[in-house]
């Protein structure tokens, strides 16, 4: 079952009751994690880093990251008051952390058994190397990576998963541990990979769902999606593609001040992306090309029979002049058409009338299975 990570992010705006009504929807729309974003803005960015052009165009403002993050901090306490809802809810509690501040409170004071790696961050190898260390599950988003910085990556996340804490980090480390039976074991037991198009909204023709068999085929982990696209359409396209985790940005309205809300779905449209991803792992079905239940009784209605096309009386012989392939599919075989030919009709038949199966030599209907 895909697991689906409706992702408040920061659009609760730094407003606490906000962050409150999103946990709401995020459980009403039926996903199974609600997850936020913890980090100090003065442990994140310098004082003067500059916003992304995604975030000046959405949020309509120039001003450095800074001071736009200060704004979109949530208190430590106010996510002690949100997992406490995502529990009584029955919705899991996620964030992803962006300094080892954050870290350390989301593994040490909210006991979180699972952590996400945000996309930004897959090159800060001190962090990578932090989250691995705790021995939670991972969820490692990999939006601007190229193969060799997650193989990077994922180095790292094998050495602090299996190397003592004495031994001294280093890319030779990362590199023994990425190939160490141990390190895979490892990796297959906690990592998820999500291929991600890290632009807000990322257009489709950058979307490029087929990494996702890539990153699958290179790694042999299991492989979701984090979509930044406009819509539903790309989610539900991945989970058909295979997607083990989908994960979306959403709002309680798009046209609320902050950079991802223009990039978001409304908790009308992440209701229909749940539904329609659930719709899909139903519609996914079984790997067995066989007939269904509901197909059996269609069988005689739409498939055909071999038919008088004419009056055959008894003796004459079945010919191509008189025998006719038609509905219903309840008779002999068409199959059996080639058979039945030159033989002689056993007794009168009249036009249109389902030629007997007792002119076969090997008795043989429609019902019956021919190959096996």
């Amino acid at each position: 079952m895909t697991l689906i990570i409706a992702e408040a992010g920061v659009n609760h705006n730094g407003d606490i009751e906000l962050a409150h009504q999103l946990v709401s929807a995020a459980h009403q729309a039926g996903a199974d994690i609600v997850k936020f974003q913890t980090f100090k803005a003065k442990n994140l960015v310098t004082a003067d880093a500059k916003q992304a052009d995604y975030q000046v165009t959405n949020t309509q403002q120039q001003e450095s990251q800074l001071a736009m993050l200060s704004r979109l901090e949530l208190s430590f306490e106010a996510h002690f008051a949100l997992k406490q809802q995502c529990e009584a809810l029955g919705i899991e509690f996620l964030s992803t952390a962006f300094d080892s501040e954050s870290l350390s409170f989301l593994v040490n004071d909210l006991k979180l058994k699972r952590l996400k790696i945000p996309s930004g961050e897959i090159t800060n190898a001190p962090l990578v190397l932090a989250h691995a260390r705790t021995g939670c599950d991972l969820i490692v988003s990999t939006g601007m990576a190229t193969l060799a910085e997650i193989k990077a990556a994922l180095g790292v996340i094998a050495f602090g998963y299996t190397a003592k804490q004495e031994t001294p980090p280093s890319l030779a480390a990362f590199d023994s541990a990425f190939s160490s039976e141990q390190g895979q074991a490892a990796l297959q037991k906690h990592v998820t990979l999500l291929h991600c198009t890290t632009e807000y909204p990322a257009p489709l023709a950058e979307i490029n769902l087929r990494a996702m068999d890539t990153l699958a085929t290179t790694f042999e982990l299991p492989v979701g999606y984090s979509d930044h696209s406009e819509g539903i359409t790309v989610p539900v396209a991945a989970t058909a593609r295979g997607a083990s985790v989908i994960e979306k940005h959403f709002t309680l309205d798009k046209n609320l001040p902050g950079p991802d809300h223009v990039a978001s779905l409304n908790p009308e449209e992440l209701t229909q992306m749940v539904q329609a991803i659930r719709g899909v792992e139903l519609a996914l079905g079984s790997e067995i090309k066989a007939p269904q239940p509901s197909e059996v009784k269609n069988m005689a209605v739409a498939r055909k029979s071999v038919v008088c096309s004419s009056a055959i009386a008894k003796g004459e012989c079945f010919t191509s002049e008189n025998l006719v392939i038609k509905r219903p599919g309840d008779g002999v075989s068409p199959y059996c058409y080639w058979q039945l030919l030159g033989q002689q009709a056993q007794r009168d038949y009249t036009e249109g009338e389902l030629i007997a199966a007792s002119e076969l030599d090997q008795v043989v209907t429609i019902n019956q299975k021919l190959f096996r």
